[in-house]
């Protein structure tokens, strides 16, 4: 895996976020020499959903209100159906999607992550996958979406589910090395 060492990353969730989507590209994105942080609307923990169970619980670095775009590289946006549900009726979320699309830095989101940038309206014409479910909701955003594991369009990293973890993170780590994408 390509080094990203002394590189900030944002991961921005809630409660029912789902687990692998979080715990996955939170560890390998670290042993790529990344610094990880966690963002939520609430402090403490966070706890996260798989199949009925509320189970493993992730410590929240810091509030939404704290974050500050320019000390990251990239944003990563986890899944799950409550995690970002939730998170999209929270006007301080969006607009850090926003910030972090319009700042031209990385953007990733799983599963059903790219509810976040359908609602953050950066999406209109650009290539995009997500869980098959919410494909509507994409392309009424105005993506253009496709059935790939892993679909990048000009920093914006999307993939459909868990099973596609290995690719979503190795294109996280490949455009976070990169550097900054232009704004579109």
């Amino acid at each position: 895996m390509t080094d990203i060492a002394g590189t900030k990353i944002l991961i921005m969730a809630t409660d029912g976020f789902e687990r692998s989507e979080l715990l996955e590209p939170r560890q390998e994105l670290k042993h790529a020499g990344a610094t990880v942080h966690v963002a939520s609307p609430k402090s403490g923990k966070i706890k996260s959903w798989k199949d009925g169970d509320w189970s493993d619980t992730v410590p929240v670095d810091l509030s939404l209100d704290e974050v500050k775009v320019a000390d990251y590289a990239a944003l990563v946006l986890p899944g799950g159906v409550i995690n970002p549900d939730q998170l999209r009726t929270d006007e301080k979320a969006v607009g850090l999607v926003q910030q972090f699309v319009a700042a031209g830095k990385t953007v990733a989101a799983i599963c059903h992550g790219p509810w976040m940038l359908a609602e953050a309206g950066v999406i209109q014409g650009r290539a995009v996958t997500s869980y098959g479910s919410i494909r509507t909701d994409v392309e009424n955003a105005g993506g253009v979406w496709e059935d790939s594991e892993v679909v990048v369009d000009n920093g914006l990293i999307t993939s459909r589910s868990p099973d596609d973890l290995p690719a979503f993170i190795a294109k996280i780590v490949e455009e976070v090395g990169e550097g900054k994408h232009a704004r579109r």
